[in-house]
């Protein structure tokens, strides 16, 4: 049996590589839970959605006070997001839950959206001067105002929309995919828009996301509030100190160690998926089976 000292220590190792990295806790803590933990896979995506909800709360406040935030972005994007979460937790609490397939559903596609993490951390360069080479289409303008911002966000509504029912499905099932995929599909659609304000409007709309999607997983009993908890007290230390001395440390090195570590337990999860435990027989219909054989 694991003790608060362990979840502590998982909560600082996984704080202390966001801080340095800023690769999501999602796609860290969950792993670390299923893999060394043994916590069940939809125990370990509730806990691990309020878990981010919480600590990327903080860095949405600096965002706000710095004023990073396109607020039309985030709205179009939860307008799409939410209501797919809530779609999502009910189909699961209705359908899948009493499943044998449960867990294994939840396990493949968390390690779908592992792999994929685990792929753009690894080429994060490559992706970087593929989104440049699109920025250059379109001259960068720093000092842009938000009034032109706010119209091409109305024009692109759509887009952020599907952009954002997408993310509320895979992140109510997997709790992976917020961050990196959600600023990805952002540089893609806004390549004028300086890379801070993305930034921050994800980071935001995350916030809401994986609350919503985390407080669905509790009303159904998908959240362990005291490994929640022992998580927070090891973590927002340790973000703090990486974040500090992020720029005294190989960057690059550890963020291909991460990549290449996610992209092996993705891979893992798809292949070997964790399977629902075989229900025990009754001990009365036992009985009741020897009972109807010694009449014959």
């Amino acid at each position: 049996m694991f003790g608060p000292l362990e979840f502590i220590l998982a909560g600082v190792l996984v704080g202390f590589c966001v801080g340095i990295t800023g690769v999501g806790g999602g796609s860290l803590m969950t792993p670390i839970l299923i893999s060394l933990f043994r916590i069940e896979p939809h125990i370990a995506i509730g806990t691990d959605l309020l878990y981010a909800a919480i600590s990327k709360f903080c860095g949405s406040l600096v965002h706000a006070k710095k004023m990073n935030i396109v607020w039309p972005i985030v709205i179009w994007l939860a307008v799409g997001s939410i209501p797919a979460s809530f779609a999502t937790h009910w189909v699961l609490e209705n359908y899948l839950s009493q499943s044998s397939s449960y867990k294994a559903v939840l396990t493949m596609v968390l390690g779908f959206m592992l792999t994929l993490t685990g792929v753009s951390i690894v080429f994060r360069g490559h992706i970087e001067r593929f989104f440049n080479k699109l920025r250059k289409d379109v001259p960068l303008d720093m000092t842009q105002d938000m009034e032109k911002v706010n119209l091409q966000a109305k024009d692109k509504r759509a887009y952020i929309v599907i952009m954002g029912i997408v993310l509320g499905i895979f992140v109510t099932l997997s709790s992976v995919g917020a961050g990196a995929f959600g600023i990805m599909a952002l540089v893609l659609m806004f390549p004028n828009l300086p890379m801070i304000r993305i930034i921050g409007s994800d980071v935001v709309h995350a916030v809401l996301l994986t609350l919503v999607a985390g407080l669905g997983h509790m009303s159904s009993g998908n959240v362990d509030l005291h490994l929640l908890g022992w998580l927070l007290v090891g973590s927002i230390p340790a973000i703090v100190v990486g974040t500090l001395i992020s720029s005294r440390l190989p960057e690059k090195i550890i963020r291909k160690i991460l990549g290449i570590t996610l992209f092996a337990l993705g891979m893992n999860f798809m292949l070997h998926p964790v399977k629902a435990k075989p229900v025990a027989k009754p001990a009365t219909a036992q009985v009741i089976i020897v009972e109807k054989s010694a009449l014959v």
